[in-house]
């Protein structure tokens, strides 16, 4: 087992621009808006192939069959039911995303036949203007959602919040959220999920046609009561480690998340869990085993359980984990 890179997953999408290229390094196909690249997935809708090394070529679902619990770790492997348990990607919205709302495991199970969608965003650039709908306005009912859904009334209907590089917000299942007005580039760390009930997508036409909506699917999951955790640069408590500023952004039953400013050599605790380093800037390595793995922004490396890896140089990394 060794530090794996999985191979970029771009999708196309009608909100999506070219950010990634000046962001992220990244090489994007040409002509095309791309509004995601999936970096760790064992989805269908997106699944990653590993990129480098003697597992080359071999999908995360693969992976998963022939290694398991050596893969992930004995207790996720337990308690997922020997299904990975995240889908990490990055989004550029460069125009405005869909209002959306994901159900929770109890009903995506039930209705879809797969995991709810827990997920967090790190804002990893955003325009001065950027601003996202997060949650309905208070004293919303059911009832009024789907008589103004249906009807195509929106105004005054939803919470609206400014957002700024370095925040990240925690999108339970159940909060309805979009983005408004300018751009932003996230990492999205999530449930192994592709469900959406998409609510509104401001009468854009694809092909000719409007995109579905699932107005009554999204009134059964909406939490009337819902807010966003909004957490900032400014409100974390910054830990002060060798090597390495730690930053706890996330903590839920569905992973964690936290930010890693490296300056030097940083020996990441050793976890009988895998990690996913989301490299989002600056440049380095990560070494195991005497052998180095170059490492830069837009990078992203996932680390086997029981892997014992160090981090050399100057890096702002995005760490998920279980």
């Amino acid at each position: 087992m060794y530090p794996l890179k999985f191979k970029k997953c771009f999708i196309e999408k009608i909100w999506g621009g070219r950010a990634f290229e000046d962001v992220l390094d990244m090489e994007l196909p040409e002509n095309k808006k791309i509004g995601e690249s999936w970096e760790v997935s064992s989805h269908k809708n997106g699944m990653s192939y590993v990129e480098e090394g003697s597992l080359k070529g071999k999908s995360l679902e693969e992976l998963m069959e022939s290694l398991g619990e050596e893969l992930i770790g004995k207790e996720v492997y337990c308690r997922f039911n020997g299904k990975f348990p995240v889908l990490i990607k990055y989004l550029d919205v460069n125009d405005r995303l869909s209002v959306q709302v994901h159900p929770s495991d109890d009903y995506a199970l039930r209705v879809e036949k797969e995991f709810g969608k827990s997920e967090a965003w790190y804002i990893i650039d955003a325009s001065h203007d950027a601003q996202l709908i997060m949650g309905l306005k208070e004293g919303m009912t059911k009832e009024e959602f789907t008589e103004k859904a249906k009807a195509g009334n929106f105004d005054d209907m939803f919470n609206v919040i400014s957002v700024k590089k370095g925040d990240c917000i925690y999108v339970k299942p159940g909060l309805v959220h979009a983005s408004l007005e300018g751009s932003v580039v996230i990492c999205e760390v999530q449930q192994n999920s592709d469900t959406t009930y998409r609510i509104y997508d401001f009468d854009r036409f694809i092909d000719g046609e409007k995109r579905e909506l699932h107005i009554d699917k999204a009134a059964d999951v909406i939490k009337f009561d819902e807010h966003p955790e909004i957490s900032t640069v400014e409100t974390r408590e910054r830990i002060i480690l060798d090597g390495a500023v730690k930053e706890e952004i996330v903590r839920c039953q569905y992973f964690n998340i936290d930010r890693l400013q490296i300056e030097g050599i940083y020996n990441d605790k050793l976890s009988p869990n895998f990690r996913v380093y989301s490299i989002l800037d600056g440049e380095g390595k990560i070494i195991h085993s005497g052998k180095e793995y170059s490492a830069k922004k837009g990078d992203t490396y996932f680390i086997p359980a029981g892997l014992e890896v160090c981090i050399d140089g100057k890096l702002d990394i995005l760490k998920s984990f279980l």
